[in-house]
């Protein structure tokens, strides 16, 4: 099968089933409501930084971005719909790039689009508090918001295949990305700077202090995401469906 007709095939399973029509409103309504919640907060604090504020809706987004990754994956290992699938499509390399496509695409889409929801939200809650966010850093804002949410996404969907379980991919990131970052990182200090979430949400702040800039964090979040990726591929070449 040419590389068309799956990626056809893919995106039409994305489309059909209302689960993932869940997880990515999820994503937008999670990311703009949480923005906005927060542009009516207190501004007075010394470390208040006006851009990760109008778009820290992305930390409680990445949860339904990683659950729509897990989800488009695990759809395939319910009722041995992987056997399916794989006889249609019996290159597996092309079968699993057609889905990280199908995974990759609507992610950054809406990622996008919550972002720039949730920085307009949050701005006419900051008012004045804002005025010193320039044009450059709100749209590298809104751009690396929303590849960062495809990365994780991607990072989700290639742990799907490895783990050949939407449920133990949930079961192991979400807990790593809630606890990991925020529990343990006074404790690991600096070494925490290099986890695919912090390393990622860098470019969501104004002013960054640590080893990583904007892109060099989403870069790191990417080395990840390949790397899940790569052990799904693995995974999927080495075993039987």
């Amino acid at each position: 099968m040419h590389v068309a007709p799956v990626l056809r095939s893919e995106a039409l399973k994305v489309l059909t089933l209302r689960s993932l029509y869940g997880t990515l409103l999820a994503v937008f309504a999670c990311t703009t409501a949480f923005s906005a919640l927060a542009g009516v907060s207190d501004t007075s604090d010394p470390d208040f930084d006006p851009l990760f504020m109008a778009l820290s809706g992305a930390v409680p987004g990445q949860i339904a971005a990683i659950a729509f990754g897990a989800t488009v994956v695990s759809c395939e290992y319910q009722g041995n719909g992987i056997r399916l699938s794989l006889a249609a499509v019996p290159r597996r390399g092309r079968w699993f790039a057609a889905k990280l496509v199908a995974v990759a695409v609507p992610a950054l889409v809406v990622g996008l689009l919550a972002a720039f929801a949730a920085l307009v939200a949050a701005r006419a809650g900051l008012g004045p508090a804002a005025d010193g966010l320039t044009t450059g850093e709100q749209a590298r804002g809104v751009v690396g918001c929303g590849i960062y949410f495809m990365l994780m996404a991607l990072l989700a969907a290639g742990l799907t295949v490895l783990f050949r379980s939407g449920v133990a991919t949930l079961s192991t990131l979400i807990p790593f990305v809630l606890v990991v970052s925020f529990v343990v990182g006074d404790v690991a200090g600096g070494a925490t700077d290099f986890l695919p979430d912090k390393a990622g949400q860098v470019v969501l702040y104004q002013t960054h202090d640590g080893t990583l800039g904007p892109w060099a964090g989403l870069a790191v979040t990417a080395l990840w995401a390949a790397a899940a990726l790569l052990a799904g591929a693995w995974r999927l070449r080495g075993r039987d469906a």
